[in-house]
């Protein structure tokens, strides 16, 4: 796990080293242990390092492969790295270290563009061509690791962050931070939700999840698509019985994957749901012995506990973890609020963002690598809204808007200003998406988009940017593509029965604590930002009626003054608060000096 960044210059000129420079001071944090720099005439890599597989010099990077003359940054694990290393060591290659990195490069020097489809992982990968004068990018299947990219007036940046790329920008290389209407409803509408390549700025894209990009020196650049995800019944369908089995067993290999590739300690992050719960069970399983386990309380409100020890600790006595409990003061939930929102890559409305970024700055004391439960509810059925949308009667998009989108459009042209709304963004591209072929049923899709899509830009990339923020790493079994893959060929009663996520609780029956499986679903309690009141309160109204906010005219000061008079009453379908979402999107604005 990493930060990467570079520039390819297509004016004849070389790269401005002292913007790769601005790029990792701005990605220390992702790599704390190692800082390397390489150039070769219009392209310059910069890198920085948390090591994690074959800590040795030897997997430093930027690697450089002289024999294959190619340059590689990478951001992100390849869990079978040592298969690929034995299939490219019988066709003759050689290796000097015992990393995923230098597998990377002798895949590219033997499949090409291809060599994306042989790796299981995830990762945000630049290859440098130094005789062909060519640089390839690419993004894994899930887009669990992220890479920002802008196009300048002399040629290409890109990097693990916005921020890196933002410290870039001068009057003779500028980047567009202008607000991007599409992406702007996109995030109002799909709570903070924004679809790759779009980003809040116009400015600053990202690559697609399963996408590759490759860059001529001239600047001609080819976007080629190497994975889709197809939500269709197999060939021969499976009994109940065997569907569980086999998701059992590709649980178990996801897991195992996860905790063995590494040189380092491997955790979890428990919130004692049932999604974390089973990756203990799992791991248990597989025969970890020592599973260290990290949970995070803050104080209850009258209204609701701000912990959910109760059920963590029913885990950590079932299986003897290794367990470290964190309790955050409500207050100090404020106060470090800014610290958080400065990580975010872009605005995120979930609350329990601040509650990931507090959690990680205390496990990354204890390990580098920590395994959590995101993607369980997406891929297996959790959320209460898809049988919501499974009775709902209407076009794929009537079925789905109700229940999902966070404001509808009219409400939307009431809020923003009119230069923003110049049509429906939003309804337009999820018809398309809930509409694209390969989906055996309504639901079906609706699970495809959700993981392929809305999930990456909702909680993968808000635990990347928070555990990040503190070196270290998020691994996601649940997001396993071939996991993926077989979960979406499950029929839709496996995932929705029994109120959602049915062949996980048939899977940890038995194996964790009854009280875990049985109790309503619940989300990481933030109890200080949840309820609209007190200094949090004044907080928003602080940064909706400041100076800033209404000379950018973005919101209609009607709206805000409506909200502002109840600030509790306004809620979005899945119970955020719409005066957060207003405020927060501002405060990073604020914070990033746009």
């Amino acid at each position: 796990m990493c930060g990467i960044c570079g520039e390819y210059r297509f004016d004849g000129s070389l790269p401005q080293l002292e913007s790769v420079q601005k790029m990792m001071e701005q990605l220390e944090k992702r790599g704390p242990d190692h800082a390397g720099t390489f150039s070769d005439h219009s392209m310059a890599f910069g890198h920085r390092r948390l090591a994690i597989i074959d800590l040795s010099e030897k997997s430093h990077q930027p690697m450089i492969d002289r024999s294959t003359s190619l340059a590689l940054v990478f951001n992100g694990t390849i869990y079978n790295h040592p298969e690929l290393r034995k299939q490219l060591q019988a066709k003759g290659h050689t290796f000097v270290s015992t990393g995923d990195t230098e597998v990377i490069l002798k895949a590219y020097a033997q499949w090409g563009e291809d060599c994306v489809k042989h790796f299981l992982g995830m990762f945000a990968i630049a290859i440098w061509d130094m005789q062909k004068k060519t640089l390839f990018l690419a993004r894994d299947r899930m887009g669990i690791k992220p890479l920002y990219y802008s196009w300048t007036t002399q040629g290409f940046r890109f990097a693990s962050t916005t921020q890196a790329l933002l410290a870039t920008a001068t009057n003779d290389s500028p980047i567009n931070t202008a607000i991007d209407a599409a992406a702007l409803h996109n995030l109002f509408t799909l709570h903070a939700v924004v679809p790759a390549p779009r980003t809040i700025l116009q400015g600053v894209r990202k690559l697609e999840p399963g996408h590759s990009l490759l860059i001529q020196a001239n600047g001609e650049h080819q976007l080629s698509r190497y994975w889709t995800l197809e939500a269709k019944r197999p060939e021969k369908d499976l009994s109940e019985d065997e569907w569980i089995e086999t998701i059992h067993e590709h649980l178990k290999t996801a897991v195992r994957r996860r905790n063995q590739i590494a040189d380092v300690p491997v955790g979890v992050l428990l919130s004692g749901g049932l999604d974390s719960s089973l990756l203990v069970g799992l791991l248990d399983e597989i025969g970890i012995e020592d599973i260290r386990t990290f949970t995070i309380g803050f104080d209850d409100q009258p209204e609701e506990k701000g912990s959910e020890y109760e059920f963590s600790d029913a885990v950590v006595e079932r299986f003897a973890t290794r367990h470290y409990k964190v309790h955050i003061p409500n207050e100090h939930t404020l106060q470090r609020l800014p610290e958080a929102v400065m990580n975010m890559s872009e605005p995120m409305f979930g609350q329990d963002a601040i509650g990931f970024y507090l959690l990680s700055e205390q496990v990354s004391k204890h390990v580098k690598v920590v395994q959590s439960g995101q993607g369980a509810d997406e891929v297996f059925g959790g959320y209460f809204w898809y049988s919501l949308m499974q009775e709902a009667k209407g076009s794929a998009l009537e079925r789905f808007s109700p229940y999902y989108f966070d404001r509808d459009h009219h409400e939307m042209a009431q809020m923003l200003n009119p230069a923003y709304i110049e049509r429906d963004f939003t309804a337009e591209y999820m018809k398309e998406l809930l509409e694209t072929p390969h989906a055996d049923n309504f639901i079906d899709a609706v699970l495809r988009a959700d993981t392929t899509m809305l999930i990456v830009d909702d909680p993968v990339k808000r635990v990347d940017n928070m555990t990040m923020a503190w070196g270290l790493e998020a691994r996601v079994p649940f997001l396993d593509h071939e996991l993926v893959e077989l979960a979406a060929s499950m029929p839709i009663e496996m995932k929705l029965r029994d109120g959602g996520k049915y062949v996980l609780k048939k899977i940890a029956r038995n194996m964790i604590p009854d009280s875990v499986i049985d109790r309503p679903k619940g989300y990481f309690p933030v109890p200080a930002l949840k309820f609209v009141r007190g200094e949090f309160l004044d907080f928003m109204q602080d940064i909706l009626n400041s100076q800033q906010c209404k000379e950018r005219g973005i919101y209609q000061r009607s709206y805000i003054n409506k909200l502002l008079k109840k600030p509790e009453a306004y809620l979005t379908r899945i119970k955020g608060s719409k005066l957060w979402h207003m405020a927060l999107m501002e405060y990073w604005l604020q914070l990033n000096k746009l």
